[in-house]
């Protein structure tokens, strides 16, 4: 499932992304995104930097090209909120380094997640993404 509705800004170091969530979203619980949908969403939105690389520059859905990600390691993840049904979540991704073959990416990534002003996540992630 995917935790981004709308790809901002994206370059070979930042991206940014905004995600609403409603009620049917996966991990909402009691009415909040849970911390697990967080994640994910800092997740993907992190991964489109390196992914990006991946895909032919007029391949828009991704078609011709097969890539998967993992979350290798959450190197440190602060939560400060949850936000609630209905809001809007803008995700910022900043690479901090990048090693890169053919075959295989693996990078570390810096991330926040806000609604409107309020700081809903901060964190560092690791990533690989690798052909199948």
């Amino acid at each position: 499932m995917l935790f981004v509705h709308h790809l901002m800004d994206i370059s070979e170091e930042k991206a940014m992304t905004s995600f609403t969530i409603s009620e049917d979203t996966l991990f909402v619980e009691k009415g909040s995104f849970s911390e697990v949908g967080l994640i994910e969403n800092a997740a993907q939105s992190c991964s489109a930097i390196i992914g990006q690389d991946f895909f032919d520059d007029d391949d828009y859905q991704g078609e011709r090209n097969k890539v998967i990600g993992y979350i290798s390691a959450i190197k440190k993840i602060e939560i400060h909120a949850l936000p609630k049904v209905g809001q809007e979540i803008t995700t910022r991704a900043q690479l901090v380094n990048r090693m890169q073959t053919e075959a295989f990416a693996v990078s570390t990534v810096n991330c926040t997640v806000h609604h409107r002003e309020t700081l809903l996540l901060e964190g560092t992630l690791n990533f690989i993404i690798h052909e199948v």
